[in-house]
């Protein structure tokens, strides 16, 4: 092998993630971190946006969801570990969150009592993401501090960890017309360690905005497909 093409191969290794990086930041992260969203709602003031008022990493994304907010809260107050999951990707969360598919499908009444300061597991034994704000029907906040050591959120009366991450996640229902509904998310994070930011930044945010997507396409095919069935639609999904 020539001396020349060992430094071509060399120079395109640190040269391919840099552009790739310079590409995500320049094209497709300003539009995954607003997707779906229109300016009034990436601009406007949400709910739970005060729980973390310095944000370094902000999203806003939405959907139109042709079912009213009744009908569409039911599926945001089940998610979890070993209730419905997060209506994602059904072979990923099988694995990772012990979800049924099937059983993400149904509204499951067991889990429809939700209150400020419950946990929404994403894991075994409990572990996962406080409620911190809960307006029946319109607002659904999660969120807290998260010890960066331990990937954990601690208690309200804990001490404040070493590094410290502010987390807010918060799902807000508009009623669109009569019949339909606009459910918009909007999560914030701060933090002050740049290793934090680059993980959040390189990797966090991309899987987030993978997930959340995903997410919400989900949650509008769940509440449509019932609300087609309540509706006495000829071809129910549900």
């Amino acid at each position: 092998m020539s001396g020349s093409s060992t430094v071509a191969k060399a120079i395109a290794v640190v040269a391919v993630p840099v552009i790739a990086a310079a590409w995500y930041a320049r094209f497709f992260r300003p539009k995954q971190l607003r997707w779906g969203s229109d300016d009034s709602e990436v601009f406007a003031d949400l709910p739970g946006d005060d729980f973390v008022q310095h944000p370094k990493m902000h999203s806003t994304r939405a959907v139109t969801i042709h079912a009213t907010p009744d009908e569409v809260w039911p599926w945001l107050v089940q998610m979890g570990y070993g209730r419905a999951g997060f209506y994602s990707f059904d072979q990923s969360e099988k694995a990772a969150h012990d979800a049924d598919p099937e059983r993400s499908r149904r509204i499951l009444p067991e889990f429809q009592q939700l209150s400020v300061g419950d946990v929404i597991p994403w894991g075994e034994k409990n572990e996962g993401i406080p409620v911190r704000m809960l307006e029946a029907g319109s607002v659904l906040s999660l969120g807290g501090t998260m010890d960066a050591s331990t990937g954990k959120f601690v208690g309200a009366t804990a001490a404040r960890p070493e590094d410290p991450v502010d987390v807010s996640w918060t799902f807000v229902l508009k009623p669109v017309g009569e019949t339909s509904t606009r459910l918009i998310t909007r999560t914030r994070v701060a933090y002050s360690s740049p290793m934090i930011g680059a993980a959040v930044r390189g990797f966090v945010e991309p899987g987030q905005y993978l997930m959340e997507r995903k997410l919400l396409l989900g949650i509008k095919e769940r509440a449509e497909a019932k609300s087609r069935a309540g509706a006495g639609s000829p071809n129910p999904m549900i």
